[in-house]
């Protein structure tokens, strides 16, 4: 009976706590576009260093928002690897499995570029952070290779997922092929994330309320850089994109076998 109660309570406890948590993203997201983001557009630079100061503000926020999680009893952590992460000119890919991982990744990565969805534009939570740190649309595939690469060259960081949108559970990953194609034409370091939640949360079938019997781990784990030099021998380059593509959808895929097999 008592343990019961505890487990009501706790519960009812972090569905609250969720709420707050995403109330307070969804104001700081506003907050920053509408008072933060125009101060830091007046500050002398170019673009390319007002968008990177506006990515460091993301980070700092992001940083904030993991911890209050945290705190508040919504969710746990665990990471390893991070020395790898944080160098000049790195494709950082990862896999997709719950809404906060892409927070949790550049709460962690000081300054990173990202592709984010077109529809994303019109949120007013997200709105300010996407014009101002300069992140890129995936509405022209093209234009976002291009300007992906470029940003690479220049010595930015980039975190992309190649998934495309949120794993399903149970399900083999398709992953698409921009991720790969961006590495070869940059010529890129490109470090594989891999990370998993457990239990399962905030996938793209479920909704913010739809939480957890208890709070969730997210686990992140920086792997060692690809080596790209075989894949950019291949000809012709569509060649080398597809292989590239399946090389890392196989990594991702042995990694949450590993996970799986191990009960971690």
């Amino acid at each position: 009976m008592v343990k019961t109660l505890i487990k009501k309570l706790d519960f009812g406890w972090r569905l609250l706590a969720t709420a707050i948590s995403f109330t307070c993203f969804g104001i700081g997201g506003v907050l920053l576009w509408l008072l933060v983001f125009p101060l830091l557009a007046i500050w002398p630079g170019n673009r390319t260093e007002k968008a990177c100061r506006a990515q460091y503000t993301v980070h700092l926020s992001f940083y904030v928002f993991i911890g209050l999680m945290h705190r508040l009893g919504v969710m746990t952590y665990e990471v390893i690897g991070l020395e790898k992460l944080n160098r000049p000119g790195q494709l950082i890919v990862a896999n997709h499995p719950t809404l906060v991982d892409v927070v949790f990744l550049l709460s962690r990565i000081k300054q990173a570029n990202c592709i984010v969805k077109a529809s994303l534009w019109h949120n007013p939570a997200m709105r300010g952070p996407i014009l101002n740190a300069g992140y890129i649309s995936n509405a022209d595939s093209e234009t976002m290779i291009n300007y992906c690469a470029t940003w690479l060259q220049n010595g930015g960081a980039m975190l992309i997922f190649p998934e495309g949108t949120r794993s399903v559970p149970g399900q083999p990953y398709r992953f698409q092929r921009g991720a790969a194609a961006i590495a070869l034409q940059a010529g890129s370091i490109i470090t594989p994330v891999t990370l998993t939640c457990m239990p399962s949360t905030l996938t793209k079938t479920q909704a913010w309320y739809q939480i957890p019997r208890r709070r969730f781990h997210l686990r992140m784990i920086v792997g060692d850089d690809v080596e790209l030099q075989t894949f950019r021998e291949l000809q012709p380059r569509s060649i080398a994109v597809r292989r590239l593509t399946q090389y890392l959808q196989d990594y991702f895929t042995q990694q949450r076998e590993r996970h799986e097999r191990d009960g971690n």
